[in-house]
């Protein structure tokens, strides 16, 4: 395959940025994205020329570093992470445009890669659970629902690539803050934070500068875990039951 690569090139968070035009061939359809970017790298170091800067880590789909804006959308064409992304996806003569994240809260540190510090922040605001020292509780001593578990479990594989706050046309991180909040909440090991820890996730989220939602839902769209819009609601709810509780 031959392709045309218009990739963003930025130096530094205060630089201007700039779409640079790339050829790359002998690509195969069996590549990932990530490889191919690889591809690209290796001959812009024998032309001694500075290779493209993107964020990738585990390269399986688990830990969402490799987070890229392809041809507009989140991750590309296909609902997954980019480095599960293949060439295939791609044809021939393809002109393929790749940006970093577009939202204040994920500032640009070089070319593609983001700050990404602002979910850190959000999960430290309250994303724990209190739990006793000494030795590990039973794994039966607390009963737990199967459909609070299977909740627990669907809104536990966010992997905050902040795809959600890519895809929102507001950049807004509620899919994301709800994802961490419903996921201890609904369970009871989560229960003795469950006011603080909406409220205070909340309230970080909004000092951090995202948007506010409308419930577009290109957020649960463009997210690679599936996670459900119905969970932005959950929250919702959750922060307003915390809200009046506090106010009594």
């Amino acid at each position: 395959m031959k392709l045309t690569l218009r990739v963003w090139r930025q130096r530094h968070a205060d630089a201007e940025g700039h779409m640079s035009t790339y050829e790359v061939d002998g690509i195969s359809p069996d590549m990932s994205f990530l490889e191919m970017l690889d591809t690209l790298n290796e001959e812009l170091i024998l032309k001694g020329e500075e290779p493209v800067a993107f964020d990738h880590d585990c390269r399986e789909g688990i830990c969402g570093a490799c987070s890229l804006v392809i041809n507009g959308d989140a991750h590309g064409p296909e609902r997954t992470t980019t480095c599960q992304l293949h060439m295939r996806s791609f044809q021939d003569g393809d002109t393929i445009d790749v940006e970093p994240w577009r939202a204040a809260a994920f500032p640009v540190v070089k070319d593609l890669v983001v700050d990404r510090s602002a979910f850190d922040r959000i999960i430290q605001a309250g994303g724990y659970i209190s739990v006793p020292t000494g030795s590990a509780p039973e794994a039966h001593a607390t009963p737990v629902p199967k459909p609070d578990a299977d909740s627990a479990f669907e809104h536990a594989e966010c992997i905050g690539c902040g795809a959600c706050v890519a895809a929102c046309p507001n950049g807004s991180a509620m899919l994301f803050t709800s994802a961490k909040v419903n996921h201890l909440n609904v369970l009871p090991q989560g229960a003795p934070e469950r006011e603080t820890r909406v409220l205070d996730m909340v309230a970080q989220m909004d000092s951090e500068g995202f948007g506010g939602c409308t419930l577009t839902g290109e957020c649960a769209t463009a997210c690679p875990k599936g996670i459900p819009l119905p969970s932005i609601a959950a929250m919702n709810k959750e922060w307003l039951r915390a809200t009046r509780k506090v106010r009594r």
